[in-house]
């Protein structure tokens, strides 16, 4: 008899508004068709998938526990989930392959342990990249058409004469806190000028 499938699910919401209910009802019920023993779940809230390892904490437990072979197989909703650079996919999925740990994604029907399935991965994490390098372009449209329409970005010009006041009040010795109330503007803006 066949040992039965040692699975782990990982899941991200790139918001704090968001949940991941979805994600676990749709990858719990696929585990429970196919027979499979759900060991973990590893789940990183409010983290953007384009941060690496170290600002995702689940994500680099999962990665621990399959070193450890403590899976067969990882589980997730969609590329996405997993990441948006076609490095960082690439990465992943070489390490899960060094490891013998296969991948599951649920809306790119999408399983590893096929050849098609890994050639299938790899279209998924350029397309990923793709969709990636789109919202920044659109981003930074946005911002030089509102530069061309006359809108000031970034942060808004203290004054010749309150930072005077600023390095005034700090050279006779008053604190931080002080100099921001007497010249009427946040701690950091005082910062910032006694910095310069």
């Amino acid at each position: 008899m066949n040992k039965k499938k040692r699975v782990a699910i990982y899941l991200r919401v790139s918001t704090s508004e968001q949940t991941t209910e979805n994600q676990q009802r749709d990858l719990q019920t696929i585990v429970n068709q196919q027979g499979w023993d759900l060991v973990q779940t590893f789940e990183d809230h409010g983290v953007s998938g384009a941060k690496g390892r170290d600002k995702r904490p689940a994500y680099d437990e999962m990665l621990k526990a399959a070193t450890r072979r403590e899976f067969d197989l990882i589980m997730a909703w969609s590329v996405d989930r997993l990441g948006r650079s076609l490095q960082g996919l690439l990465g992943f999925m070489e390490e899960l392959n060094s490891l013998g740990v296969d991948l599951f994604l649920h809306q790119q029907a999408l399983d590893t342990s096929t050849p098609a399935g890994k050639a299938m991965f790899q279209m998924c994490g350029v397309f990923a990249e793709f969709e990636r390098s789109m919202i920044q372009e659109r981003v930074k449209a946005g911002l030089q058409r509102a530069k061309a329409n006359g809108k000031r970005l970034g942060r808004r010009p203290v004054g010749a004469d309150k930072e005077d006041l600023i390095r005034s009040l700090r050279a006779q010795g008053m604190g931080i806190h002080k100099v921001a109330k007497a010249a009427q503007v946040g701690v950091s803006v005082v910062q910032r000028v006694i910095s310069q």
